[in-house]
């Protein structure tokens, strides 16, 4: 190799790191380490929707898995690497110091979940959400018209404010706030001042309500007169941003040593995860790129001169350059979309946890079938348009329009309905709140001419890829990559480097292809067509209820 690159993926539940050849995005290592601290389930509070992470855990899995790609790529592999770039889940910010350190990792905040990072899918701060969607209406600036016009619990300003009116001395030791994807890189480059780490406009406009337009963030008085506990947080904060092809700095001695790389190594400014995995999933515009894992979230570009005078309603936001650099880049999602189907598992998987306690081998390998089982007999079942109807909002709704304090439904359902036909029911609700997504594209004026799918249950559950292509009504690519947020930030690293001019130029250099394309059954489209309306109406009947 004459020069290689690393791509790091901070996932929920682990940390991806690929060792990848720029010449022609061949894989060439790779490695993935859970989180210890959370994979033992603590600082997580499921009961009050609180999930936090210890910044070890990232640390720790990060140094580990690089250096088992560095070990398997050799020594020559090892002086090839010319740039490291990251992508994290989002938004999954922390309370720091005014060196940038992580509050949790001082002895006195050692153990206090609010001192860690809160993850994408803590709700804690529902309240603060929607004090927030309440308050930017008394302001003659739009500050909300980027993100879709609602502001979600999911995002940087409402879980700062909810864990600064929670914790007293949190608040009181808390400096700055930043992303999981600006710290990092921060980290890397051995980062000692917050007002020097570099601020992806993909986090800050996606979820901080950065814009140029504004002048950066939303002025003093927005904040100060949401809650005074806010007070002077701006300016602790930051006001230029910049996109993933440009660098953090290089490699500090300290990770250098660590890593067993050398110090002129790249560090790319980070991201989040599903706009560097649209990258690595060969994005084109106004095809919607679906990384499908726990939740999904679905990208898209435009160019600028489409976008003049748009603004969608009801997403998780129009950013330009966020996805890339130079078009702008459009957001959203679903809140739960494998977490469904692993819910519905563990539903199941009660009894067997309870009853072969003194068996929990043969107690694992059941549950492991269940899925596969249920799929199985899932798919012999017939269409009906009388089947259960399933709402998706297992942990609420992130598009279109925001709500996480929505709940899930069934509606349909009667003695003859066992657990085939429930996780029928589930597969398709699940690829009717995708439909929506598309929907509400189009609504905007925002045509989606295509389909790509990308992440785990993307490339696992070919009858989930094929109902969601039936249920769409268009066909499905499926990306080739194992690891397209990880193949993404590679990409991203590459252009860092140099290697290549732009991120377009290193997609079509790198990229994997397709594997795969699911087409639409015709047959299938006018039923799968009143099923949705069925789940449309379910949809507003309890969006109205829940208000």
């Amino acid at each position: 190799m004459k020069a290689s690159v690393i791509g790091i993926d901070f996932g929920t539940d682990s940390v991806r790191a690929v060792l990848i050849d720029t010449a022609n995005g061949h894989e060439v290592a790779a490695a993935v380490r859970e989180y210890p601290r959370w994979k033992d389930g603590r600082y997580c509070e499921p009961a009050t929707n609180r999930f936090r992470q210890h910044p070890l855990d990232y640390l720790e899995t990060l140094e580990a898995a690089v250096q088992e790609c560095i070990q398997s790529a050799g020594p020559a592999g090892a002086k090839s690497v010319k740039a490291i770039s990251v992508d994290t889940t989002g938004s999954t910010p922390i309370a720091v110091d005014r060196n940038g350190l992580p509050l949790s990792m001082h002895a006195a905040f050692a153990e206090n979940p609010n001192a860690m990072f809160v993850l994408w899918k803590d709700h804690t701060s529902t309240k603060e959400a929607a004090e927030i969607n309440a308050h930017a209406k008394k302001f003659s600036t739009d500050f909300l018209k980027y993100v879709g016009g609602i502001y979600s619990s999911e995002w940087f300003w409402a879980k700062l404010l909810h864990i600064l009116r929670e914790d007293e001395a949190v608040r009181k030791a808390c400096y700055s706030w930043v992303e999981h994807c600006d710290w990092i890189p921060f980290v890397l480059t051995g980062g000692t001042d917050v007002h020097r780490m570099k601020r992806g406009v993909c986090s800050a406009g996606h979820k901080a309500l950065w814009a140029e337009e504004f002048g950066g963030l939303p002025q003093e008085e927005f904040f100060v007169s949401l809650d005074p506990r806010l007070k002077g947080f701006r300016k602790q904060l930051f006001e230029k941003t910049y996109t993933a092809d440009q660098s953090a700095g290089r490699l500090s001695a300290d990770w250098a040593h660590k890593l067993g790389l050398s110090e002129d190594v790249l560090v790319g400014v980070g991201a989040f995860d599903a706009h560097m995995g649209a990258v690595g999933g060969q994005i084109e515009p106004y095809h919607l790129s679906k990384v499908m894992g726990t939740s999904t979230c679905d990208m898209l570009v435009a160019p600028r001169a489409d976008m003049q005078g748009k603004l969608v309603r009801g997403i998780c936001g129009q950013v330009d350059g966020s996805i890339i650099p130079g078009m702008i880049g459009l957001e959203a999602g679903q809140s739960a979309f494998g977490d469904t189907y692993a819910w519905f598992r563990s539903m199941l998987a009660w009894p067997m946890k309870a009853l072969l306690g003194d068996q929990p081998e043969l107690a694992k390998t059941v549950i492991s079938k269940l899925i596969p089982e249920l799929t199985r007999q899932a798919q012999q079942l017939p269409l009906l348009e009388s089947d259960p109807i399933s709402l998706d909002w297992l942990n609420g709704r992130r598009t279109p329009d925001a709500n996480q304090e929505v709940k899930a439904a069934i509606d349909g359902m009667s003695l003859a309905t066992d657990a085939p036909a429930m996780f029928k029911s589930l597969v398709e609700g699940t690829c009717f709140g995708a439909r929506a997504i598309v929907e509400r594209f189009e609504e905007e004026g925002i045509p989606v001419k295509g389909l790509i799918g990308m992440g785990g249950v993307a490339r696992k559950s070919p009858y989930v890829m094929q109902v969601m292509a039936d249920v769409m009504g268009m066909p499905l690519r499926i990306h080739a990559s194992d690891q397209t947020c990880a193949a993404g930030a590679a990409m991203f690293a590459a252009t860092v480097a140099g290697i290549y001019p732009n991120v377009e130029t290193a997609m079509g250099a790198m990229g994997r292809g397709f594997e795969k394309t699911y087409a639409p059954n015709a047959a299938n489209r006018d039923l799968y067509d009143r099923r949705y309306a069925r789940y449309h109406q379910l949809a507003q009947f309890h969006s109205t209820a829940h208000v």
